[in-house]
């Protein structure tokens, strides 16, 4: 029993504090602001990039099937890249567990 108890004290006497993340003060809103625009600049890619393959697409129908297939391919890395940027906070929450 009091092996038990001084196992438990040294355990928490030798444990690292593990203190909520805190912004620097004045930084939160700057902090914000460019997450904010690293998510409107993720959205505006997807969309030109799934445009950009569409066109890849229509425009190698006729003869130029590298082309379309080029423009096919290219959208799964679009959706995967999407993918990356839609998870990202999700992924570092769970990694750095605030």
């Amino acid at each position: 029993m009091l092996a038990h108890y001084l196992a438990s004290a040294a355990a928490e006497l030798l444990a690292a504090p593990t203190p909520a993340p805190l912004p620097p003060p004045g930084l939160e809103s700057a902090g914000n602001m460019f997450i904010g625009w690293m998510k409107w600049i993720l959205i505006v890619a997807g969309v030109g990039g799934l445009l950009i393959c569409g066109i890849m697409m229509a425009v190698g129908r006729r003869n130029r099937s590298a082309f379309a297939a080029d423009g096919a391919a290219g959208i799964p890395w679009v959706l995967a890249g999407l993918t990356c940027g839609a998870v990202a906070a999700v992924v570092v929450g769970t990694v750095i567990p605030g």
